[in-house]
């Protein structure tokens, strides 16, 4: 494709909650900088004409070798930084020569290339300004001082990420018109009274603010289960915790949940806690035909004592049936609930081979990424 997209990374801040005495974006993590990292994923966009980067006043021959260093034959641009985001923004984009820009915040030094594609391909193809954005799986109060005013209905909120995109001749008039600091760019398109329509966000794109962000430790599991199908024509289907109405039940010592009990062998197994088996095997008649909920609530449980909290679950159900379109969502949507973390299902089949291409059952691959509690982490 021809080139057609402009990013520009902010990395101008002081990052004064960081404590590191030093910008944010030189401060080492993970064995690189933070820009270092925010580089790797900006680079690799999908159309990418020219990078303009907004750095420390301070620090722009630093930082001007960093980049050069990192990108490459890229075209790029080191611009001075403002007093405020808003004003550095404003600073790089005056370097801007592409008609699709991306405005992505250096402290967000793990989001991926594919979140950069996401969000330009949005533009691209709608003409209206982009941003990325997860659920919230919180439960969030409204408050006046200490005391709680009410519960807020999340299922209309979202957590903005960056990079935001936007048709740049919109944002840099915009920006040219701005008559107030806003805390992200889309805040300040809106105000001109433009759409913003978001896609889904990357839990990867977290963004560096503490010290506990820098050390955080983390860790994957990986989790299968297997069931066949009951000849009990009255057991109902539970996958995710959740009844699947008109489908076969599955066989097993609780309720046959693989979607649960793969998702809590990923759990344990990335914390070296053992397996579902040794937790919560046979020889437990308490957990005889326990609904997957209860096992996911105790491995959390053994999780958190642990020293280690879940950052998110990916799952695979494998088998001709049940068709998971249908209950994707509601199941995600519980499942995330749950675990206080994302929660994504997918699915596929075998083409036909073995007992899962005969019908006769069910497989479920899970993954699950775990962090080290910050108030377990090393000092």
């Amino acid at each position: 494709m021809t080139p057609d997209l402009a990013v520009v990374l902010v990395a101008g801040g002081q990052g004064l909650r960081l404590g590191a005495g030093r910008p944010k974006a030189l401060v080492e993590f993970q064995g690189k900088t933070i820009l270092e990292h925010a580089l790797f994923g900006a680079s690799r966009a999908r159309g990418l004409k020219q990078l303009v980067v907004a750095a420390p006043a301070g620090n722009l021959v630093e930082v001007t070798e960093l980049v050069a260093n990192c990108v490459g034959d890229i075209d790029f641009t080191v611009v001075a930084g403002g007093d405020t985001r808003q004003q550095s923004i404003a600073n790089a984009l005056v370097y801007v020569d592409a008609p699709v820009v991306l405005v992505h915040d250096a402290a967000r030094a793990l989001a991926p290339a594919s979140l950069f594609d996401r969000v330009a391909d949005s533009v691209r193809e709608t003409g209206v300004a982009t941003i990325p954005a997860l659920e919230v799986v919180d439960t969030i109060k409204r408050v006046e001082g200490d005391i709680v005013r009410e519960t807020v209905d999340r299922n209309s909120l979202r957590r903005a990420q960056t990079p935001q995109g936007f048709v740049a001749s919109s944002l840099v008039a915009a920006y040219a018109n701005a008559a107030a600091d806003f805390t992200d760019d889309a805040a300040l398109m809106q105000s001109t009274g433009a759409t913003i329509r978001f896609v889904e966000g990357d839990s990867l794109a977290h963004k560096i603010t503490t010290p506990e962000d820098l050390a955080t430790e983390t860790r994957t599991g990986i989790g299968t289960d297997t069931h066949r199908f009951t000849d009990d024509s009255s057991k109902p289907l539970y996958l995710g915790t959740v009844v699947w109405e008109g489908e076969r039940g599955l066989d097993g010592h609780s309720d046959g949940d693989a979607l649960s009990h793969a998702i809590v062998d990923a759990i344990l197994s990335a914390a070296g806690l053992g397996d579902i088996g040794s937790n919560f095997g046979v020889d437990r008649p308490e957990f005889a035909g326990a609904n997957g909920s209860v096992f996911l609530a105790e491995t959390l449980r053994l999780l958190s004592a642990a020293g280690w909290q879940l950052g998110n679950v990916s799952a695979q159900i494998i088998g001709n049936r049940p068709k998971v379109g249908p209950h994707r969502a509601r199941v995600e949507q519980v499942l995330s609930e749950l675990l206080g973390a994302p929660v994504t299902i997918s699915a596929t089949t075998t083409d036909g081979l073995g007992f899962l291409g005969n019908t006769e059952g069910v497989a479920v691959v899970a993954s699950a990424l775990i962090k080290k509690r910050a108030d377990r982490l090393k000092k």
